[in-house]
Order: C-alpha cells, then sequence, then structure tokens
C-alpha cells in the first residue's frame, strides 16, 4: 500500500491508528528516546503510509528570561538552588523570575497567568507536584519543564534532576555505626516527598546491613525546619533508652536537634551524636560545627538551568532523569558514644 498523502492527517489520527496515546506519537516524531522500539516503528511506518509532514515546532520569540518555581522560598537550600540557576542564566544573559506557588491552586492559576503575560524560556519546578491541567497549559504553550527534586512521579515528558537520597542516608547511619552507635535517632521529612522516603529507606538499610532491628519508637516525622527537629530531638532524648546518635534528614532539623541537646543539659558530641543532610553553608561556623550529607544544590540549580535552556533551544539531552552524587563531610558533631 503505497503513501495515502493525506494533507489533513493529525497526530491524533496516527495515535488512534497505531493504538497509542498522543503524547507517544510526539515523542516519535521529535526523536525521544523513551519510547519502545515495536512502537517507534509502528509509529514511524504510519507517518511515512499516511504522508505526515513533520513540521518544525513553532519557535516563540525569545523572552529571556526563565522561571524558578518553589512551593515555598522560606529555607536556605533554596538559596542555593536560585544561586546555581542565576549562575547559568546570567552566564546565557537570561534573567531569573522566581515565585513561590504555595501548594495553593490560586497561586498556581496566578503564577500561570502572570507568566502567559509575559512568557518564558522555560520553567523550573523545584520540589514540587506539578498538577496535570497545569502539565497540560505548559504543553499547549510549548513550554519546557524541568523539575529539581520532585516530589512524586513526575510527568513522563518532564527531565527531572535530583540527589542520591538513598545512598547518602545510607553513608550517613553506616558512618554512625562505625562510630560504635547501635540506637540511632532518625528524624524525617515531609512523608509525601520522594526524598524524604528514600533517606528513611536508606537509613532502615543500614541498620539492616548492621545486623540491627529497626525501632520505629526511634523515628520521629518531621518537615525539614528547624521547630521540627528541636521537637523531635526533644522526643527522642526523653525516651526511657534515648538514642546515642541522631540523624536529621536535613541541616534545619539537626540544628534543631542541638538546640534539644542543650535544653536537657547534654553536650553534642560528648554525649549525643548529631548527622545531618545537606551541606547548608552556614552549618561550618556552627557550634560543633555539623557533620553532613552533601547534597549539590548549586549544582542541581545549575544542571536544571542547562536543561531548561537547551530544551528551549530545541536540542536533545543525554539523559531525562539525573541523580547528583552526595557525599559524607565529617566535621565535629558525631563521636563514639559515651560510656552510660
Amino acid at each position: 500500500m503505497g503513501a495515502e498523502n493525506d494533507r489533513n492527517v493529525t497526530i491524533a489520527m496516527i495515535a488512534r491508528l497505531a493504538g497509542v496515546s498522543v503524547p507517544t506519537v510526539s515523542r516519535v516524531i521529535n526523536g525521544r528516546s523513551d519510547v519502545a522500539p515495536q512502537t517507534r516503528e509502528r509509529v514511524e511506518d504510519l507517518l511515512t503510509r499516511h504522508g505526515y509532514r513533520r513540521r518544525p515546532p513553532s519557535r516563540r520569540p525569545r523572552s529571556g528570561l526563565v522561571d524558578l518555581v518553589f512551593n515555598d522560598l522560606d529555607s536556605p537550600w533554596a538559596v542555593e538552588i536560585i544561586r546555581g540557576v542565576e549562575d547559568v542564566a546570567h552566564g546565557s544573559g537570561i534573567g531569573t523570575v522566581v515565585s513561590a506557588i504555595h501548594r495553593r491552586t490560586s497561586s498556581a492559576k496566578q503564577w500561570l497567568d502572570n507568566m502567559r503575560t509575559r512568557s518564558t524560556e522555560g520553567v523550573i519546578f523545584v520540589t514540587s507536584m506539578v498538577a496535570p491541567p497545569l502539565q497540560a497549559e505548559l504543553r499547549r504553550l510549548n513550554i519546557p519543564v524541568v523539575i529539581v527534586d520532585p516530589a512524586g512521579v513526575a510527568p513522563q515528558e518532564a527531565p527531572t534532576v535530583g540527589a542520591t537520597n538513598w545512598a547518602g542516608s545510607l553513608r550517613a547511619n553506616q558512618y554512625l555505626l562505625g562510630l560504635g552507635h547501635r540506637r540511632i535517632g532518625f528524624i524525617a521529612g515531609p512523608p509525601q516527598l520522594m526524598c524524604s522516603r528514600a533517606r528513611l529507606d536508606g537509613y532502615r538499610a543500614a541498620l539492616e546491613a548492621a545486623g540491627i532491628a529497626f525501632d520505629d519508637t526511634l523515628v520521629r516525622p518531621g518537615n525539614f525546619y528547624h521547630e521540627a527537629g528541636y521537637a523531635a530531638g526533644t522526643q527522642l532524648l526523653a525516651l526511657s533508652d534515648p538514642p546515642t546518635a541522631i540523624f536529621a534528614s536535613s541541616d534545619q532539623m539537626a540544628l534543631g536537634v542541638y538546640e534539644a541537646v542543650r535544653k536537657r543539659g547534654l553536650r553534642v558530641p560528648d554525649d549525643v551524636s548529631v548527622v545531618g543532610f545537606d551541606d547548608l553553608p552556614e552549618v561550618r561556623w556552627c557550634s560543633p560545627p555539623l557533620t553532613t550529607i552533601r547534597q549539590p544544590l548549586a549544582e542541581m540549580g545549575m544542571l536544571a538551568a542547562r536543561t531548561v535552556l537547551r530544551l528551549a533551544r530545541g536540542e536533545k539531552i543525554e539523559s531525562p532523569r539525573v541523580e547528583l552524587a552526595t557525599e559524607l563531610v565529617v566535621r565535629d558533631s558525631a563521636a563514639p558514644p559515651a560510656d552510660r
């Protein structure tokens, strides 16, 4: 059967004939790698037989801006990500518009309305669940999206940038175990975030590898902020058999633990060892300087900015899912457990 050269052929028609979704056909047309070979062959055959003419993507006028969207901006780690994005954007002659949508539908709608009025090269979402209606509208506007530290499963077409949260947590707890600690408290992050769950899993994996049973009385909920670390640390230290070390899922919560230790008349690390996660700039100046897992926040922002600008130029990217390595930074807040 020869090519039909139907001038009215559409992507939707090809998708229906191939038994796949419209986004799948779009990915084939745009040369994306995330399509099964058999599906790609079937779609390509239909495109050829029906004479579909590949249209170059419509070029929007360059805005000279990239959007960086957070749920909240009241955290030092947000500053580190902004710094990384700004570094790349400035070097490319691009401005950065920073917004917070506070997890509210009205805030997201207001941001979208504002963004439509000025256009953008692309959008970087940080620790966000991108709601399906928002995804659909950004696709309709042909605006590339990159997600940093996705809160949940990211849209298939959106590249993501994260860190090795599980491996970092594993390393932190292996370090404490190596110092001789056997009762290690854990302060979790928000349970809806993938990074929080990965850090809890890394903690459990370290205990399991050391032959230590998981004890849920040593685990306390948190939200990455100082107050949660203080509250959780206070609860852990009040146990009849308190932990000799506490691993907090963020540096801010670790500093909250410092205050809980001080209020109990104890000292870090003489009485309680403390390890954090992030390596925020200020933790090297606290007393004692905090041992922590370095999360490359600025580098994550830089990679996200490079990726979204490449997508805006119509370039291909090497991998849609990237995790940058974490590393243990040893300072003075952890020591072998004191004899009781």
